[in-house]
């Protein structure tokens, strides 16, 4: 059996399998096997993981995943076109490469992958975000499960990620990222990478789940504390918050109720939400 070497390139694929990107899904394909290949090397230690990718597109990253010292890699796909692309790549692959047609949303996650996992992914604009909370939210139930997160994302939502208290990006995904994970910038892509190139710049970032954080705090109740403290940003947090208990809360907390959300601590953040856990 022919191995991965025997691929056609990613152009190649692409034409083969009369495939074009989705602007509706918001896709926008790689095509360079060697960024993909150091986007792998930036995931870190994959040694004896079990890796999710998250939309396969053209295949390059999952190509380069299959090359990886990952102990499986696991596709979820829920574009039937590239279907034929990945079952090619699992051929050549030898049994490394698994698939999945489902919505990433919606999969379950410990259904398709042992621990330890790791999620490696070049994710499609329209639903970035909602992916990375998916994924944070599972980190919460089980750190340990998971070994790093790597995404490619728009810079803007990068920035976001790891955004420190008092700056514009400052918000809610910078809170719930850096409560469970640590975060790490890593490298910018420009649009001319892409096919087609899309309007902004992209970004890698990793996250790699924290081992010891605040206890008694849901993600249920960060996810509702966070929402209220920057739902009306340029307000006091005695008017944001008055809905969970406003001055008397925040006073309880330690934390002086005239401040904006933007100003406080990630651990500030969690001493409101265990408090909001009390009285819920």
């Amino acid at each position: 059996m022919l191995g991965l070497e025997s691929l056609p390139s990613l152009k190649e694929t692409i034409i083969k399998n009369n495939l074009w990107a989705k602007k509706a899904l918001g896709q926008h394909f790689l095509c360079d096997l060697l960024l993909m290949r150091k986007i792998v090397k930036l995931a870190g230690d994959l040694k004896g993981c079990s890796v999710i990718e998250i939309g396969a597109g053209p295949g390059g990253l999952t190509r380069a995943l299959a090359e990886s010292e990952a102990e499986r890699v696991v596709v979820i796909e829920k574009d039937a076109r590239f279907i034929p692309v990945i079952e090619e790549i699992a051929a050549a692959a030898k049994g490394k490469v698994s698939y999945v047609i489902e919505d990433a949303l919606k999969t379950d996650m410990e259904t398709i992958a042992a621990k330890p996992r790791a999620v490696v992914a070049n994710l499609p604009y329209n639903v970035g975000s909602e992916i990375l909370i998916r994924l944070l939210r599972e980190i919460a139930k089980s750190w340990e499960a998971y070994r790093s997160i790597t995404l490619m994302l728009q810079e803007e939502v990068v920035d976001r990620i790891c955004a420190k208290p008092s700056k514009e990006a400052y918000g809610r995904l910078s809170i719930i990222s850096q409560f469970y994970c640590e975060t790490e910038k890593l490298m910018v892509v420009s649009p001319e990478a892409f096919t087609p190139p899309p309007k902004v710049k992209s970004a890698i970032v990793r996250l790699v789940p924290k081992s010891e954080r605040m206890a008694g705090v849901s993600f249920e109740a960060l996810e509702k504390v966070t929402a209220s403290g920057f739902g009306q940003r340029r307000k006091m947090l005695r008017s944001s918050l008055k809905a969970l208990g406003g001055e008397e809360l925040l006073i309880k907390a330690g934390i002086e109720p005239t401040l904006r959300a933007e100003n406080l601590s990630i651990e500030d953040f969690g001493k409101l939400t265990k408090l909001i856990g009390r009285t819920s």
